[in-house]
């Protein structure tokens, strides 16, 4: 009989496998698994503020949106634009990650172009999250005060921008003086705020104005729209609020989610316009996702019975095995998350032969150590050990190549020819790495703590179930003795 040491293994393995599968568990089951039999619906995760539904799926399998986007320099302002292309890709990106979005596409095109892919947004949310200049500035009434504030706020003339003296020269307030550190918050009654600190020469800036503007009315404008105007109450240096801003963008209202976000992100170094919009459909959806489900689950299927009819009860024991891992893989990818797409897909098949190579090399070793006449608790320690190599090595070498196809994924910049950015690749690569590691896991830890919890039972004692043909083989067999 197996011993209660062997036993906790696999059921830790068991709980931990059953805690996965409550995690991946989809709303509409019967989507992907046989619809006459009443399934429970699945509810995600929740745990606090992290929140995971569905796994989250690409553009080419969810459907999104595409932008073409111009760029140009802001009025008054001389240079190359082309020095500032990149700067405004950098500016994006950091946008888009700090959003959440994963797989978006961020590419130039041509001189003063900048294409755009996001899936799961529309348009509208598209063009809320990229195309402000996100410039926020301090403004005082006009006429005001201050000979220095020339510099107009917004489109009715009544607003300057508010300026301050750095080495004797006249220093608009701007997000330029901003950390990267603006959060969002609630007041007392549940209204957003946005909370910011100034970096640099913004402390003095901000002093010198509110310092002047106590009393009077502080304009707060985002790309030339007045999010708020409240009254100086004292004099500011460190840090402020933002108040009066509604919690979600409405229409070209931007919302506090999106200002904290953009002045993350920093500001454009160029003006973007919209010069093409798509809402782009789903290259896979509906009834070819559900298709393809299927079609994996009948290639895992064949494989099972596979591994069952060669390895007989090893064999039975990986099928547990890549059960586990199948469900452990889907669940790291939902919680990081990883972005499935097609690509994404690809990788994960891949990992999941992987997996399946790393038990057959056990299991050959197995026989041979058998077909020598060690026992199985001997045989089984031995074939682990001696198989180990092969699967870290080629395991490994897999690992090594994914870290390489990510790096030059998320930008490979060549001179004279520019900078260019794959998702899809690093997307294939990050799905095929974490794959990798879980197979390890899968063939290393939950295959050998199944087949060491036979040690002790009948069923050790049969070669035979075990795959091994005791007969030693014909290249030694004794003089006499037929085949």
């Amino acid at each position: 009989m197996p011993t209660i040491r062997r036993l906790v293994p696999v059921l830790l393995i068991l709980l931990l496998a059953a805690a996965a599968l409550v995690v991946i568990w989809p709303k509409t089951p019967g989507r992907f698994l046989p619809a006459y039999i009443p399934w429970p619906t699945g509810h995600g995760v929740k745990i606090g503020s992290f929140e995971r539904a569905e796994i989250r799926l690409g553009l080419d399998l969810q459907g999104g949106t595409r932008l073409l986007l111009g760029a140009a320099l802001p009025e008054g302002v001389e240079g190359d634009i082309a020095d500032s292309m990149e700067g405004s890709v950098a500016v994006l990106r950091k946008r888009v990650d700090s959003s959440g979005v994963a797989e978006a596409e961020i590419t130039r095109q041509g001189a003063t172009q900048i294409s755009v892919q996001l899936p799961g947004f529309t348009p509208e949310q598209a063009r809320a999250l990229l195309g402000r200049t996100a410039l926020l500035q301090f403004c005082e009434r006009a006429p005001g005060p201050n000979p220095d504030a020339q510099i107009p706020c917004g489109t009715d003339g009544n607003w300057v921008q508010a300026t301050g003296r750095l080495d004797g020269k006249p220093t608009p307030l701007t997000s330029r003086f901003l950390k990267a550190n603006s959060y969002l918050a609630a007041d007392s009654v549940g209204n957003p705020v946005v909370y910011f600190e100034w970096q640099g020469d913004g402390p003095e800036l901000s002093r010198q104005v509110t310092e002047r503007l106590r009393g009077q009315p502080l304009g707060i404008f985002l790309d030339n729209q007045l999010l708020a105007n409240p009254t100086v109450q004292g004099t500011i240096e460190d840090s402020g609020t933002i108040t009066g801003v509604p919690l979600a963008t409405q229409g070209n209202r931007v919302g506090a989610r999106d200002l904290v976000v953009q002045l993350n992100a920093g500001a454009l170094p160029v003006q973007l316009t919209v010069l093409q919009e798509q809402n782009v459909d789903a290259t896979l959806g509906g009834d070819v996702i559900e298709r393809s489900v299927l079609a994996g689950e009948i290639g895992l299927l064949i494989v099972m019975l596979f591994m069952v009819l060669y390895y007989r009860l090893p064999g039975v024991l990986a099928c547990v095995a890549l059960i586990v891992y199948t469900v452990l893989s889907l669940a790291v990818f939902k919680l990081i998350p990883v972005t499935m797409t097609l690509a994404g897909i690809g990788a994960f098949v891949l990992s999941i032969g992987m997996a399946v190579d790393a038990n057959v090399l056990v299991f050959e070793r197995l026989k041979e150590e058998m077909r020598d006449g060690r026992s199985y608790p001997t045989a089984l320690e031995a074939s682990f050990r001696r198989a180990w190599p092969s699967i870290r090595d080629s395991n490994v070498s897999t690992l090594i190549t994914t870290f390489i196809l990510y790096f030059l994924g998320g930008g490979l910049k060549i001179p004279w020819l520019g900078s260019f950015q794959a998702p899809l690749v690093q997307g294939f690569a990050l799905t095929l790495a974490l794959g990798v590691l879980v197979s390890m896991f899968s063939a290393i830890v939950v295959t050998r703590s199944l087949m060491r919890a036979l040690v002790g039972t009948g069923w050790s004692r049969r070669a035979d179930w075990m795959g091994a043909d005791m007969r030693p083989p014909a290249d030694v067999r004794p003089a006499g003795v037929e085949q």
